[in-house]
Parts: C-alpha cells; structure tokens; sequence
C-alpha cells in the first residue's frame, strides 16, 4: 500500500526484504554471529552473573554479551545502544529481541554488565578463551612475533566535571606532532593475530614493554626502529630468539647504508602484516579514542576488542571448518 505521498509506508517495507542485496552491516553481523564462540563465552562469564532470585529475573546472559559486543564493533554509548535497539530491526534480530514479548535492557542494565566484566576482569578472559578457540582449530602461528605499539587519543580538554585530563593518560611527541592519550603495545603471529597486548600511557617508550610480550615459545621477533635498543637486543640474545629488529642509522654513519636500508626494508615488508590489526580497530570497528577514563576502563575496552578483531581477521577460516 502506498502513502498519500506515494511512498511505500514503513510496516510494508520488510516485505521487500527478498528483492534487495544484503548489506554490509547485516553480512558482517551474520558472519561474526558465526564465528564468535558464544556457548563458551557464556560459560565463561555465567559465574559471575546475577541468578535472579523472587523479584525480575535478569536479562539473558548471551543477549547481554550480544549486546555489549555491538558496543565494541558500532561505537555505542550506553544510552545510544538501548536507542538503537528501539530503532533499529536488525540490531535487535542480532540480540534476540522481540519488541512485543521481551523488554529491550535501558542505558543502566548496559552500563551494570559492562561493570560486571570490568569488575571481575572478564576481558581478559575472553581474549584468552578466543585465542584457546583459534589454537584448537590450529589458526596461530607460534614460531615467530611482530611486536608493535599504536597510539590511542584520549579528549585534552579539561571542560569536564573533573575539570582535568585523565590523569592516567600522558603526552607524547613523534616529530614535530604532540599526542595526548595511551598506547596499546602488542605481539602479534606473523600472519597478523594479536597474542599478546598491554596499556601503557603514551609517554612510555615502545621498547620497555617488549619483554612482557614474549612467551618465550617465539623463535624470532620482528620489530620497527623504536625497539632498537641494547637492552633489547640483550633480551633476545638471552633468550635464543632471532633478532629482526630494524636498525636506526647511527649518527656520523656513512657506510653500510644501502645494506640497512635493505635490511630495514625486508623487515617492514613481513612487519606490516602486524599493523593490520589496528586498521580493523581503527577503520572497521571505528575505535580511534579512548571512550572512558582510566588505563583500566580502556583497556578492558581494547582488549575486548583485540579478540573480537583476531576472530574477524580469521572468520574466512572460521566460516570455512
């Protein structure tokens, strides 16, 4: 039926759901729906859930977790989720959400769950039940790592109820380029799945944090100049692992220098595989800045959202077993 307008009336527009191409929102949540290990991310955090007692029981726990993960992959606030779930038909097909028979969770049932797992650090838990999934199916490369840091803005101003900066996050410089915020330091496999990650502020140098990444199962570790540094090239010999550490020119060099700069060259071109994973944070999931306050808040945040972007990088091998 058409509107006095002419225009086809909303109700009767899912009728045409047959006739047009998938689009890319509804294909990417049909392919993480697949994908996404949820039985046992369930079991995971269902100790810690609340059972409900006499009163309203809680909201499903796999319709919670949906939910929170909609947070990570669209960028939602708290009160923007509940709205989207209004709004939006498919969000809400995604989740298990039929308007006329189940409440959809408000701004603070959201905020409670997302808590919940900070409380009980269940970000952690679920990066490292993802990664179990991803061994099993024998998806991880354990012989060598790349290891990288990236930047993560956080807000400057001190127009806030605070009226500061986080005072968590740090200042730093690259060039003549000054960034305030935090930095997520991480090992990657060489075909570009994060293995390891941690939260430093922005001021701390990259090469500080590299022993912590290391599982000692690696036989060479890949890594651009800011890591060229003796102590980190001590760590590597200590351990046995192959040095491919870019190298910088040393000042007053002026032998050697198109061998180095092959060297650096062949490093980078394997290194860049391990950037790959912040281009779908920052360019498929749309993270760029911090959401909260605190190295804590954002790194449980980042850390959700590693898993859930090594699952995405691999889901072609994940759909396909």
């Amino acid at each position: 039926m058409l509107s006095m307008s002419g225009q086809m009336t909303f109700a009767e527009e899912p009728s045409l759901s047959r006739r047009r191409k998938q689009t890319k929102r509804e294909r990417f949540l049909a392919e993480m729906d697949a994908v996404v290990p949820w039985a046992r991310l369930v079991a995971l955090i269902e100790p810690h859930y609340p059972k409900g007692g006499s009163g309203r029981k809680p909201m499903p726990l796999e319709r919670m977790l949906r939910i929170h993960f909609l947070q990570q992959w669209f960028g939602y606030s708290d009160p923007g989720m509940e709205e989207a779930l209004y709004e939006i038909p498919l969000l809400r097909q995604f989740v298990g959400i039929d308007l006329g028979r189940d409440f959809v969770p408000d701004e603070t049932t959201i905020l409670k769950f997302r808590r919940l797992l900070e409380r009980h650090a269940l970000a952690q838990a679920i990066f490292a039940e993802v990664q179990s999934v991803l061994q099993e199916k024998g998806l991880l490369l354990q012989e060598g790592k790349t290891v990288d840091a990236t930047w993560i803005h956080a807000p400057s101003s001190t127009k806030n109820r605070d009226r500061q900066r986080d005072p968590e996050m740090s200042s730093t410089k690259k060039g003549n380029q000054w960034y305030f915020g935090m930095k997520a330091h991480v090992a990657t496999d060489l075909q570009g799945i994060v293995q390891a990650v941690d939260f430093t502020a922005a001021k701390v140098p990259d090469h500080q944090m590299l022993d912590g990444l290391l599982t000692g199962e690696e036989s060479v570790v890949l890594a651009d100049r800011g890591y060229d540094y003796p102590q980190v090239h001590a760590v590597l010999a200590d351990r046995g692992i192959k040095n491919a550490v870019a190298r910088r020119r040393y000042p007053g060099q002026k032998t050697g220098l198109a061998a180095l700069k092959r060297y650096n060259r062949a490093i980078a071109r394997i290194r860049a595989r391990g950037e790959h994973i912040f281009r779908v944070l920052k360019c498929q999931f749309g993270y760029r800045r911090t959401r909260y306050r605190g190295l804590g808040k954002n790194g449980a945040q980042l850390t959700t959202l590693f898993a859930l972007a090594n699952l995405y990088m691999l889901r072609g091998y994940l759909l396909a077993a």
